[in-house]
């Protein structure tokens, strides 16, 4: 009688493990892939809207996204910079730019203004042409945020987002490319483990 209790216990157990474990694997826990509803894998369909209306044209509603930190706070130190914007929208979230497991993307409301995504010289190294969004899964092979590539195509992290990588593993992470639809001559990079993304310049194959 007891042995078969026992082995009942075991068997109500292992079901409820098995349960549990599905749902992690699936994201349908409460907080989404990885626990925590941003990264575990997670890929976006698509990338960020556009934010910006036409320079002759008003933004809408005439809101003002909020700025991130003027370039001269941000650089010249790479890692030490100061970082003044708090991304942590939830508790448990990255405090870097990040994608909800909705597709939300958070840290996208960049000014037009903004001097340090402006370029001379957009896309000078040539149009990256080797896939974007979910079915263009890449993993890193190698480099730091200065210079990295995967599949014979290399890049470099925009050097006021520095501070976002430092928990990039080089030679492992699964990174998707998408196009930045407001800013010429940036890509964004999208980091499927850890749910984050930085501006990233191509410099070719």
């Amino acid at each position: 009688m007891k042995k078969s209790m026992v082995l009942a216990a075991v068997a109500l157990l292992l079901a409820a493990f098995s349960t549990y474990a599905q749902r992690d694997h699936d994201g349908r826990g409460s907080e989404g892939r990885g626990g925590r509803g941003v990264g575990g894998g997670f890929v976006p369909q698509h990338g960020p809207q556009p934010m910006h209306a036409p320079a002759n044209q008003p933004q809408g509603r005439g809101e003002q996204p909020p700025a991130r930190p003027p370039a001269n706070q941000q650089r010249g130190r790479g890692e030490q910079a100061v970082q003044q914007r708090d991304f942590r929208d939830t508790p448990g979230h990255p405090n870097a730019p990040h994608v909800h497991t909705n597709g939300e993307w958070v840290g996208h409301d960049v000014p037009r203004n903004d001097a340090r995504l402006h370029l001379a010289h957009p896309f000078e190294h040539g149009h990256f042409t080797g896939g974007f969004g979910p079915s263009h899964v890449f993993h890193l092979q190698g480099g730091n945020r200065e210079r990295f590539w995967f599949n014979n195509f290399y890049w470099s992290v925009a050097p006021f987002d520095y501070p976002y990588v430092a928990d990039w593993l080089w030679s492992s992470d699964p990174i998707v490319i998408y196009e930045d639809p407001d800013d010429p001559g940036w890509y964004l990079a999208y980091n499927a483990r850890l749910g984050t993304y930085v501006h990233v310049m191509y410099l070719g194959a």
